[in-house]
């Protein structure tokens, strides 16, 4: 299975408690919900589009008790989402498992993280497709910086929260990503993947015979 992340963020970068003031308010975060007046038309598309490809999900802790304190009640056409989320298989990273609360199809990924998900990607998941993480910003880093990742997928908002969690945060290692397809929304949104390629290093610009070259540093 192929690893993909998908995530909601502003244009300075920000992907921490888009959907409530409440979401995720750590490190005294305090801007939470921001989202939300900026939903507009094409949300739910872009959203369908992602959720039809899941095979299996994984989740941080924290985006996993969010969920299923959300989702299973849900009954009323959640979409594609609420479909891929209640029925496919949940694999949680988690440092306290005996407490999970119970989500069907739901089981803490126990041993070390990237062994464990080494493994979930070397399988198929069941009827196909992806293994998918939805939010989860302290998870993405760790799997950012191990190069699990095989694809980034953002919805990003014109709207500049300021301070929070981030896509990419300082400490990774350099890396450089292909833009695969970006489509924009009515409600001014982006939708945008991106797949990693061998890292491009650093360059330089130099006048050479009265012209502007570049080259490699």
């Amino acid at each position: 299975m192929e690893l993909t992340i998908h995530l909601f963020t502003s244009l300075d970068g920000v992907v921490q408690g888009p959907g409530s003031p409440d979401e995720d308010r750590s490190g005294g975060f305090d801007r939470g919900g921001w989202l939300v007046p900026l939903m507009g038309e094409g949300f739910g598309e872009v959203v369908d589009g992602w959720f039809a490809r899941t095979g299996e999900l994984l989740f941080g802790r924290r985006t996993y008790d969010l969920m299923q304190s959300y989702w299973p009640h849900v009954t009323d056409d959640g979409g594609l989402a609420g479909e891929a989320l209640n029925a496919r298989p949940k694999h949680v990273v988690t440092s306290h498992p005996d407490d999970l609360a119970p989500w069907q199809g739901a089981a803490p990924l126990r041993g070390d993280l990237v062994a464990g998900v080494r493994a979930l990607k070397g399988r198929e998941a069941d009827g196909g497709g992806e293994l998918q993480v939805h939010g989860c910003a302290t998870l993405v880093q760790a799997l950012l910086r191990e190069g699990l990742v095989d694809e980034v997928r953002t919805l990003v908002f014109p709207t500049v929260v300021g301070a929070g969690k981030r896509l990419f945060e300082p400490g990774l290692p350099p890396s450089t990503w292909r833009l695969v397809e970006a489509t924009p929304t009515a409600s001014g949104a982006v939708a945008a993947r991106y797949r990693p390629v061998a890292h491009a290093g650093a360059g330089e610009f130099v006048v050479e015979d009265g012209r502007e070259v570049s080259r490699p540093a």
